[in-house]
């Protein structure tokens, strides 16, 4: 398919992997806080859970390996792995279109936001690295109970912009972002940018896959023009 054929009433877009080029880093850095715990994992155990909520991450790679992890040991684990990132991202690269994107969105006074399911102190270096002359609207894992895969941040991102979910464009690069936008009733526009391949992304039920956020900015391009 070509993309969608209306434009957006809102876009809402992930962070790591989707704006900026974070996702090795976060493997590593989850790598790193599991070892703490003395459970060696891999990249190919824990890079498909990357973009889901990080205590529900926790639990199910330990679960998955054979060691039940409690509650208060996958919240650790989710401070650690963020830390540990924390440190490490010092200079993150925006993704291929991102800053194109967002001043597109924002000149065409389209409403948009970044959702992710990081804490808050975790988003500061990547937001920087887009280089906007305001800092963008918000909404992280600090804003609700549950994050992705279920739908209640980006939710809440419909809230803070006030707008209609069912007119909003979810843009994020794993199946965990895609499930999320299917549930809370959004149109899931899968991008191939982090960890997770195209075939994953529709199955996971993106209506739209592209190489990168270039793509997406033409599309949009095109769009204005037809509503011109």
């Amino acid at each position: 398919m070509s993309g969608p054929d209306h434009l957006p009433g809102a876009v809402l877009l992930d962070l790591d992997g989707t704006l900026v080029d974070t996702v090795g880093l976060r493997v590593r850095s989850w790598i790193e806080a599991f070892a703490e715990e003395g459970m060696t994992t891999s990249a190919e155990e824990v890079g498909p859970w990357m973009g889901a909520d990080g205590r529900w991450l926790a639990a199910e790679v330990a679960a998955a390996r054979g060691t039940p992890i409690d509650a208060r040991t996958a919240d650790r684990l989710d401070r650690v792995s963020g830390e540990r990132f924390g440190a490490g991202n010092i200079a993150p690269a925006p993704i291929r279109g991102a800053r194109r994107l967002v001043e597109l969105l924002t000149e065409r006074s389209i409403p948009w936001a970044v959702a992710t399911s990081s804490r808050p102190d975790q988003t500061v270096a990547s937001l920087g690295a887009l280089g906007l002359d305001h800092p963008p609207t918000l909404v992280d894992a600090s804003h609700v109970e549950r994050a992705k895969p279920e739908p209640d941040l980006l939710l809440a991102g419909a809230v803070q912009l006030g707008v209609n979910p069912a007119v909003t464009w979810y843009v994020g690069d794993s199946r965990w972002d895609m499930e999320a936008a299917t549930r809370a009733g959004m149109v899931a526009v899968g991008v191939t940018t982090g960890a997770t391949d195209a075939a994953a992304l529709r199955a996971a039920g993106a209506l739209w896959v592209v190489d990168d956020l270039e793509v997406l900015a033409d599309r949009l391009e095109i769009l204005i023009d037809q509503a011109s």
